[in-house]
């Protein structure tokens, strides 16, 4: 069987690559260790047959090596959308603006959708006993986009909207899905006695909390912080993967710690800034009340931290939206570079749920319907304060993202005028200098979600949620936006706040496979707002998902 489950596994891969197709998820969220051995149960059988493939829930394993993926298809009516990206991580912009300023999304119509719930993917990951109670993991793995069949990239996607106007782009924004480096890269060790140590590219501790207390999952059609990385990578998208990460989890008793770093390789090793920590302290009360409540505190501060954003020299504005739209080598990319410190508060609170699915019975008639265990209902809230200050790493020459050139202008500073490559650079965003105004101070941004699970049928869930961000006024300015404080788009720095809510049924036809169908609202105000075309978006979405 573990022969035939092998052959199999290289049979689906060999499928896989000749489409050009490959793909990795975010595997094992807040995972600590692996049980004692006396409690794992036995692992299931690979699979023995394409059947079992697809129709059951049988591993593509052998001894310790497993392969995994995803791919999860479908499309949907938006009332205002951008056109399908080829090479962004969600295909579609499903979130107004995906929550930062100069938004496309402008036309009504149908777009494919994919990538709704979970990006899909494609990798190997592997436990395997090494003796003396430790056993050696590892995980590799690519994202992909499912009609186009090309790697997940946010770079390629921004470098091909150079010289383009806005009202041409597709989807011009950052991300920390950066093509070969699409998802989770690591090796390392775990033990029931002494936790896991990893080491590689990895989720950030805010990426992995998002995806656990996220009531959508980290959907990008349904969810913000899913959607953008920005709460996950504490303030700036791409950091929301770290690539020479050191990341550290134990669970004591019903606590769980973590600690997690990337020691100053910076940017010349695919890292999105030039150092960072973060921790984590959390736990679950069991039996409180009517449920089980599960609470984590999360911080971590990063220095040089990257954020690229599309900016389109020479556009005029009129209360910040866009009102010419020039070409050519207007069109550029912008890094801005900043010390971020941030920190991070979730809890989930659940009822009960409808337990483990029941094994398979093959040959024989359906096992009876159960019912649930207490009510299958879990609350969800989440709650992260970002502090953005001048960058300690400032960068006055040129760095690499990702193997892309970004020049400094020394003639602009405050990265207003783009260099011969299209690109520019900013480091004194966040200080008296910073050029707008009478100049600028830290930025702060909230970021705070509520939703709700609810389990109809053991197989069928109903989902919704709300979010919501919260932009200060950082500009020095009696003029820029108003009145101190006021909701105005004028300017980027001006105060302004986003909303969001979504719903979604998802209903688990098989081991494997799931469909959904959905709704996300979302709305940008005051600073958040500043440059977008259209400033809301509702976007429905249906799809059919398969994971292995």
């Amino acid at each position: 069987m573990k022969k035939l489950g092998l052959s199999v596994a290289v049979a689906a891969a060999a499928t896989v690559a000749s489409a050009g197709i490959g793909f990795a998820a975010d595997m094992n969220a807040m995972v600590t260790k692996v049980a004692p051995a006396s409690y794992l149960p036995p692992p299931p059988a690979a699979c023995g047959s394409i059947y079992d493939f697809v129709a059951t829930a049988c591993p593509l394993s052998w001894y310790g090596f497993s392969l995994y993926g995803t791919v999860d298809v479908g499309g949907g009516y938006q009332s205002h959308g951008a056109p399908f990206d080829k090479n962004f991580p969600t295909g579609s912009e499903y979130l107004i603006g995906s929550g930062g300023t100069g938004a496309t999304n402008r036309t009504p119509g149908w777009y494919l959708g994919p990538n709704g719930l979970s990006q899909s993917n494609f990798g190997f990951k592997v436990l395997e006993p090494v003796g003396g109670g430790f056993s050696f993991v590892a995980q590799a793995g690519v994202a992909f986009d499912p009609y186009s069949a090309l790697l997940a990239n946010a770079p390629a996607a921004m470098q091909n909207g150079l010289g383009i106007p806005q009202n041409q782009q597709a989807i011009p924004a950052d991300s920390s899905r950066w093509g070969w480096l699409g998802d989770q890269i690591y090796v390392g060790g775990t033990s029931a006695t002494y936790g896991t140590l990893t080491f590689g590219r990895q989720n950030t501790l805010y990426n992995d909390a998002i995806v656990a207390y996220d009531p959508m999952g980290a959907s990008y059609a349904f969810s913000p912080i899913g959607y953008s990385g920005k709460a996950a990578g504490g303030g700036d998208t791409e950091d929301a993967r770290w690539t020479t990460a050191i990341k550290y989890r134990e669970n004591i008793g019903p606590v769980r710690i973590a600690v997690m770093g990337q020691p100053g390789f910076g940017y010349a090793a695919y890292n999105p800034n030039l150092g960072a920590v973060g921790g984590q302290l959390g736990g679950d009360v069991k039996n409180l009340g009517w449920g089980t409540l599960s609470l984590d505190a999360l911080g971590v501060w990063e220095k040089g931290a990257v954020n690229i954003s599309p900016t389109y020299i020479g556009q005029a504005t009129a209360n910040g939206w866009p009102t010419t739209f020039p070409g050519g080598a207007a069109s550029g990319l912008k890094a801005t570079l900043s010390n971020q410190t941030s920190l991070m508060v979730v809890a989930k609170y659940s009822f009960g749920s409808w337990g483990n699915p029941p094994p398979p019975v093959v040959g024989k008639a359906a096992p009876p319907p159960s019912d649930p265990h207490g009510i299958p209902l879990t609350l969800y809230a989440g709650y992260e304060w970002i502090q953005f200050q001048n960058t300690t790493g400032a960068q006055t020459n040129y760095f690499y993202d990702d193997g892309f050139r970004f020049n400094f202008n020394p003639a602009s500073p405050t990265g207003g005028a783009l260099t011969a490559n299209g690109t520019t650079i900013t480091n004194i965003n966040f200080g008296l200098a910073c050029g707008t105004g009478g100049g600028c101070t830290a930025e702060l941004f909230n970021v705070l979600w509520a939703g709700a699970k609810y389990g109809i049928t053991r197989n069928l869930d109903f989902i919704g949620a709300y979010y919501h961000y919260i932009q200060n006024q950082y500009v020095i300015s009696a003029t820029v936006c108003g009145a101190s404080g006021s909701i105005s788009p004028n300017n980027s720095k001006c105060a302004g706040y986003l909303d969001a809510i979504s719903g979604v049924i998802d209903w688990r036809f098989l081991p494997k496979w799931d469909t959904y169908v959905g709704v996300m609202y979302s709305a940008a105000f005051g600073g958040i707002a500043n440059g977008d075309i259209t400033r809301n978006n509702v976007a429905v979405t249906g799809g059919v998902r398969f994971r292995f």
